[in-house]
């Protein structure tokens, strides 16, 4: 029994892994495309769902879609309505997953492998070794399902097994809560139910008793971005509170069907997994089509219970800065570390929702822009003073250079800040009163690059919290991407200038306002990198050394 388990165990946090590297491929070298089409996608629910569900295709994960999604939301740049069906399609696409990770791999594990490995060690390019890293990623969950398969296929038929199914045969609760815990501990609904599939292709499980921990393991899913969300604004909550009613409430629906009726399984497919993964994709499938008509009067009802039920205040979150921590140097520079981390959340935060306003000014949203700048500022100036105080004690000249590289980081997020704050406020609010509008191609090209200096000035954050060495390479390759990217566009408008495009011609001076703009926020975030990429030698004056010397891990 014992190695029963361990070889269990082993192949279930190898297919985990699999997800997770997949996943990572996809954020690392496409996070751009996806959240540009997310975005264009919101346009309408139709339109979302279909955007939900090729995204987490792609994403191996529903999760990562509602993350994505809830960052949107609180921009204001998707709508609650469009949010919940993001998220009914992003189930569907995930099930998907499951269907297409269940055909026979027979020889493309080598051939996925073998690609893989070489786009991954040989290419300079990063999207061609994001793509190795995902085919890599494919070929390790083929195995870690006949890992499954190989460990648990001596236990068909034991005693054991037999008195645990026969238990759960007449508890099918039981078995819907195993499945809900068993993909909320997983942290990924998909690696819970390929689990089942396997246990099912082996004579393990009965598909009845299978189909219970499936629709527990679709509730379990539901309540990963729920938790993730905890402190996310409302407007992120409610799209992942709506999905999570309709799919939770979905699952139970369908388990008392399965308990009362004890319908016949067998019309889903010839075999037992065959059935069990259909039902799961014929489960998402019907909650999309029921939810997307009751997505709007249910998004309603959310949002007038929480505005209801919140506090008029919301909490305001002490300074990390510990005075009396400053005779200890360690523990003042993670202070501080803390303190700067912060400011780079709240620049972060400014700055998702400022495109928005471009084409639709609100003035309370505006109004907190410059409360959270005002934020930003006494941050900045408090944290100089500390390391300021810091520096007078006895430091290390590691100490010191760190604490030279939080006081710069603190510079460049306030930059960051002053930018969202007064270049792009005052550039909406000029558009606003004299009632300009962007062309299409040229709002589309301003958003696509708002998009990518989001998304490093995420990758930002998180290189500040892991100093990742090849985050940091990332960013600051990403930084050089920027610039190319800006005089595309640069170029592409002055196209538009002399096609005669009447809105290009009003709001030129504008346009490149905002692409100058962004292009100095995009680079005080990346500077928080150049640091960390240093000690890995691949920066040769401020440039990345040749790509083929970048280890990017």
């Amino acid at each position: 029994m014992l190695a029963f388990l361990l070889h269990l165990a082993g192949a279930i946090a190898l297919l985990l892994w699999a997800v997770k590297l997949i996943r990572h491929g996809v954020e690392r070298g496409f996070t751009n495309q996806l959240r540009s089409g997310l975005r264009r996608a919101g346009k309408s629910p139709l339109s979302a769902a279909l955007g939900g569900a090729i995204a987490a295709f792609c994403l191996q994960s529903s999760t990562a879609v509602a993350l994505l999604a809830t960052s949107f939301a609180a921009s204001g740049a998707l709508a609650a309505t469009a949010g919940v069906a993001l998220l009914l399609g992003a189930d569907v696409g995930s099930a998907l997953v499951v269907q297409a990770l269940v055909l026979p791999a027979g020889m493309l594990i080598p051939v996925f492998l073998l690609t893989g490995v070489t786009l991954y060690q040989r290419s300079g390019e990063r999207r061609y070794k994001e793509a190795g890293r995902i085919l890599i990623g494919l070929a390790l969950i083929f195995v870690s399902l006949g890992m499954i398969r190989t460990a648990t296929s001596p236990l068909a038929g034991s005693a054991l097994v037999e008195m645990i199914v026969s238990y759960l045969s007449r508890d099918m609760v039981s078995a819907f809560l195993i499945g809900g815990l068993m993909a909320f501990a997983m942290h990924s609904s998909v690696a819970a139910i390929l689990t089942f599939v396997a246990f099912v292709a082996e004579g393990m499980l009965p598909v009845t008793v299978a189909a219970a921990l499936v629709l527990g393991a679709n509730t379990g899913g539901t309540l990963i971005p729920l938790f993730l969300t905890s402190g996310a604004p409302a407007a992120s909550r409610n799209i992942v509170i709506g999905n999570g009613l309709l799919r939770g409430g979905g699952a139970l629906l369908t388990l008392f069907v399965l308990i009362q009726f004890s319908p016949d399984l067998s019309l889903l497919g010839s075999t037992g997994a065959r059935q069990l993964i259909n039902l799961h994709l014929a489960f998402n499938a019907a909650v999309a089509v029921v939810g997307l008509p009751l997505a709007a009067p249910l998004t309603a009802a959310i949002q007038r219970f929480r505005t209801s039920s919140s506090p008029a205040h919301p909490v305001v979150q002490a300074s990390a800065l510990d005075p009396a921590a400053l005779s200890h140097p360690e523990r003042a520079l993670a202070c501080a570390a803390r303190e700067v981390l912060r400011m780079g959340e709240t620049a972060h935060q400014m700055l998702v929702p400022a495109m928005d306003l471009m084409r639709s000014w609100k003035s309370g949203s505006a109004a907190t822009i410059r409360e959270l700048e005002d934020e930003v500022d006494r941050m900045h100036f408090e944290t100089k003073l500390y390391i300021a105080k810091l520096q007078q004690q006895p430091l290390t000249p590691d100490q010191s250079r760190r604490a030279m590289d939080l006081a710069g980081f603190a510079n460049n997020l306030e930059e960051a800040g002053d930018q969202i704050s007064t270049a792009l406020l005052e550039i909406a609010q000029k558009l606003n009163e004299k009632a300009l509008r962007f062309s299409d191609d040229g709002w589309r090209d301003l958003t696509d690059f708002h998009d990518r200096v989001v998304t490093n000035a995420q990758l930002a954050l998180n290189v500040m919290i892991t100093h990742d060495q090849g985050a940091a390479l990332q960013l600051v390759e990403e930084k050089d991407h920027i610039r190319q990217a800006e005089q595309d566009m640069q170029a592409r408008h002055l196209d538009r200038l002399r096609s005669g495009n009447t809105a290009s011609i009003e709001t030129s001076n504008l346009h490149q306002e905002t692409l100058r703009a962004l292009k100095t926020i995009n680079t005080s975030f990346s500077l928080t990198a150049y640091p960390i990429a240093e000690e890995t030698g691949a920066l040769l004056s401020s440039r990345l050394a040749q790509k083929s010397t970048v280890a990017a891990g």
